[in-house]
């Protein structure tokens, strides 16, 4: 049997709610301080994970600080938590842990991680993004998007993910902008892509004007602030959210009805599965870099996946091969952590051929 763990933490402090239900009546700098002091701890465990191939078992382990508490706090007070949180999952006797969100992205990505455990080590972004491609090319079918033609934009294309998502749209052929803070680092990711595709992306660091001139928009970006709202996106654009936190606005659900934003990376998982603790989804559906540490497990390929910033095209195929021959598929479109209806997708589409009012 395979055995995992996968480090998760609040992504709002709201969220330390679902665990500590007293905090939602605290400030939320009296639970900051808190959380400060709270050391990892081992969240639930995971069981029923099962395949044609294998089995395997797991855990969730917090690391009790959120995003915004990760940037400000001295990064080697971060990693020291990150890392307690990994000793923990080896000390369980997982012999995989999967780095979740903010946990992948601060320092150098995990690589400091797993030189300080004996396990191995994965930020799950291999397979976050193979299904943010394979939902979104499903997404646009359905709302008529051709990819073809689309003018398709990724917002955080200088990031881990980002970077090797752009590398495989462009080997697809399709139409690219790339967006990003740092322009000296975007134009070496498009240089990157240009040499190996043909393919000659435009940058831009002028986020507004990429996502109101886009028909396909992936948000792969780190930032902590909303960067997509209402008034910037054209009718019957589709917004493939992969960041957590969000990086497009809740307000785009409550005043774009001729919009589909759909959420990056959930997918099913093979299997009886409990998580035993609620983080929003349906029974049995979990983020894609959740199931990287599962496929892992039951494949019991116990090694450094996607680790570090330069992830590869061979790394997000070959993981994708291995959730194929495991079960796992992509689920039903998600959208602010509600489902996807198909009344929805066919109340975007009639708006999108009537609505003119934010172009």
């Amino acid at each position: 049997m395979g055995s995992f763990a996968f480090i998760v933490h609040p992504i709002e402090v709201a969220d330390v709610a679902r665990k500590f239900p007293v905090a939602k009546y605290l400030p939320q700098r009296l639970v900051e301080a808190a959380l400060k002091l709270v050391p990892p701890f081992k969240l639930s465990e995971i069981t029923g994970v099962r395949s044609e191939h294998g089995t395997a078992s797991g855990w969730f382990i917090s690391c009790p600080l959120t995003p915004s508490m990760m940037l400000r706090l001295p990064e080697d007070v971060v990693m020291k938590k990150i890392i307690h949180a990994a000793k923990i999952a080896q000390d369980l006797g997982a012999k995989i842990v999967g780095l979740g969100a903010f946990t992948a992205v601060v320092g150098d990505a995990g690589i400091t991680v797993s030189r300080s455990v004996d396990i191995a080590v994965t930020t799950g972004n291999a397979y976050t993004v193979a299904t943010a491609i394979e939902g979104t090319i499903k997404a646009a079918g359905l709302i008529g998007i051709d990819m073809e033609e689309a003018e398709v934009l990724v917002l955080g294309a200088t990031g881990s993910i980002g970077r090797v998502l752009a590398l495989i749209l462009a080997y697809r052929g399709y139409k690219l902008t790339l967006a990003a803070r740092n322009v000296y680092r975007l134009e070496k990711v498009a240089q990157r892509i240009t040499k190996e595709t043909g393919v000659v992306p435009r940058v831009t660091r002028d986020v507004k004007q990429a996502v109101r001139r886009a028909d396909v928009i992936l948000c792969v970006s780190s930032a902590v602030d909303v960067l997509v709202e209402p008034e910037d996106l054209k009718p019957g654009a589709l917004v493939c959210d992969v960041a957590r936190p969000r990086n497009v606005s809740v307000e785009v659900k409550h005043k774009r009805k001729d919009v589909l934003v759909i959420e990056g990376g959930i997918v099913k998982v093979p299997g009886d599965v409990e998580f035993n603790f609620d983080f929003g989804f349906p029974k049995g559906h979990s983020y894609a870099c959740m199931a990287e540490t599962m496929i892992l497990a039951l494949e019991e390929k116990y090694e450094n996946w996607s680790l570090g910033r330069d992830l590869s095209v061979a790394q997000v195929s070959g993981i994708a091969e291995l959730a194929r021959k495991h079960g796992f598929e992509l689920a039903g479109f998600r959208s602010f952590e509600k489902p996807v209806t198909r009344e929805e997708i066919e109340m975007v589409n009639r708006n999108a051929l009537v609505n003119d009012s934010y172009r």
